[in-house]
């Protein structure tokens, strides 16, 4: 985390602008970056770079550790004379992220450009003997093959035995590097971006979530890692208690960890995900802070979350013997034990000022009670964009919002301008999101350009429509010139 007050811009590889139908790690990455630090941005905010699964979302992959195909440049797969022009023009659409296309289509490209690829060369043997991706490898391969979840697999593979392992290596070997060329190829250009990005003074804050998915490489090799029954399936799921938005809570289907085996091994597989993220990205953001203090569990099979509990986290002796530059995603309804575990670990929390606004001068999320050590948004990925929000209102309901508005406004001691309109509101939610003490300061680019929530990235509790928003170009260099003129007024 900074030392001194910066700034910082959230937008996901996904939705950067290109021609191949997803924003890629590519020309228009380092066209982005070079906008964002000339706007006097320190820091690039995305989503997790994972290999998407259910429901397209990044929140729920096959691997933790893994780099998302989709975000591999067609581009630079050319220039090495693995893809020819007359592919990449086919490969060509524009609009929003159509991942069902992607799923049909991107991946018979991959293949094309893998039949090109000499998987014998010193590099790429290297690569797969250092077995950072083996086990997604691996996982991708059986998946392949036999379809279905892990759980449905002969009892060797299903169980992660040696044997059934070293079949499935050697009898789907060609299946087996395909796979490993997919993580060998993010990892050489993510690799590359970061290196340029950090050369331009920009860092990169990545995101990784609390939970694993179950039909995953992490389960399926760390089984005894997880609440399991003897036949690998899950007793016990991840979700929310009932509350204020939903009366049967949120039922998310996440294995929930066996945080006394996890203990018993002295946190190794965290501290492992902790610093490969660490490795990959400059500031980490963990998703669901709270549920390392206590974490709902429901019984596996449960219709929803009226008959979960809580239970003990494993609280700060997760981050026992371990450093690094983490922010904790505290949003939601807290208790002293999580502020208490906030205090313990110093990692700076989350103040998002959509939630400020409740006509309570208390209000912690209000640009005046913000403390130094938080990062303040003006809203996230899963909220409406502010412009957004503010269309959502009645004509009443923004009579009153704008008054509050207006009434921090001239609380903070700040000239801004605040019109009738939504973007004069998405305006005004930058200008006090600089202001705060906040060490750091992150608006999503949606809030930059005053754009309405056709732009949402997501919207929880929904399937379907979430996760496609992409830029039709580049944030324009007037909308950038604005930002940096706001960066440079509170001095960030």
């Amino acid at each position: 985390m900074p030392e001194k007050r910066e700034a910082g811009v959230l937008c996901h590889i996904t939705s950067l602008p290109g021609k191949y139908g997803v924003g890629s790690l590519g020309k228009e990455a380092r066209r982005f970056a070079k906008r964002l630090v000339k706007s006097g941005v320190k820091y690039w905010q995305v989503l997790p770079l994972v290999q998407t699964g259910y429901g397209d979302s990044p929140y729920q992959s096959v691997s933790c550790n893994s780099g998302n195909p989709y975000l591999i440049d067609l581009d630079t797969l050319r220039r090495k004379h693995l893809l020819t022009k007359k592919e990449l023009k086919a490969a060509r659409a524009t609009g929003d992220v159509d991942y069902g296309a992607l799923y049909t289509e991107r991946y018979a490209l991959l293949r094309k450009a893998f039949s090109r690829f000499h998987f014998d060369s010193d590099e790429f043997r290297a690569f797969v003997k250092r077995g950072d991706h083996e086990d997604y490898a691996l996982f991708m391969t059986a998946k392949t093959v036999y379809g279905g979840s892990f759980g449905t697999w002969e009892e060797g593979l299903k169980r992660h035995e040696a044997e059934a392992l070293e079949a499935l290596r050697t009898d789907y070997h060609e299946e087996y590097q395909f796979w490993n060329f997919l993580q060998y190829e993010f990892s050489l250009q993510w690799d590359e971006l970061k290196r340029y990005c950090n050369g331009l003074g920009l860092k990169f804050i990545g995101d990784i979530p609390l939970y694993v998915a179950y039909d995953s490489a992490d389960v399926w090799a760390h089984p005894e890692l997880f609440k399991l029954d003897e036949d690998l399936a899950p007793v016990a799921v991840a979700g929310v208690p009932p509350d204020y938005f939903s009366e049967t809570g949120q039922l998310w289907g996440n294995p929930v960890y066996d945080w006394d085996a996890h203990e018993r091994e002295g946190f190794a597989w965290w501290h492992d995900r902790l610093a490969r993220a660490l490795r990959t990205y400059d500031v980490v953001r963990i998703d669901h802070f709270r549920g390392i203090d206590r974490y709902f569990e429901i019984p596996a099979g449960a219709e929803n979350a009226v008959g979960g509990v809580w239970r003990e986290g494993p609280k700060e002796k997760l981050f026992e013997g371990f450093d690094g530059n983490i922010i904790a995603e505290d949003l939601g309804i807290l208790d002293d034990g999580v502020r208490e575990l906030l205090a313990k670990t110093g990692f700076p929390g989350m103040k998002v000022l959509l939630f400020a606004f409740n006509d309570d001068p208390e209000n912690e999320y209000l640009p005046h009670n913000i403390p130094e050590n938080s990062v303040c948004y003006t809203g996230t990925h899963d909220n409406d964009t502010v412009d957004g929000f503010v269309a959502g209102l009645s004509a009443e309901e923004f009579i009153l919002f704008r008054s509050q508005v207006a009434r921090e406004l001239e609380r903070c001691g700040l000239r801004v301008p605040l019109g009738g309109t939504a973007k004069s509101v998405s305006a005004a939610f930058v200008h006090m999101a600089m202001y705060s003490a906040a060490r750091l300061a992150i608006v999503p680019v949606q809030d930059i350009l005053g754009l309405d929530n056709s732009a949402r990235m997501n919207c929880p509790g929904t399937e379907g429509g979430n996760w496609k928003f992409r830029l039709d170009r580049l944030p324009s260099h007037g909308a950038m010139a604005r930002l940096r003129k706001i960066i440079k007024l509170y001095r960030r």
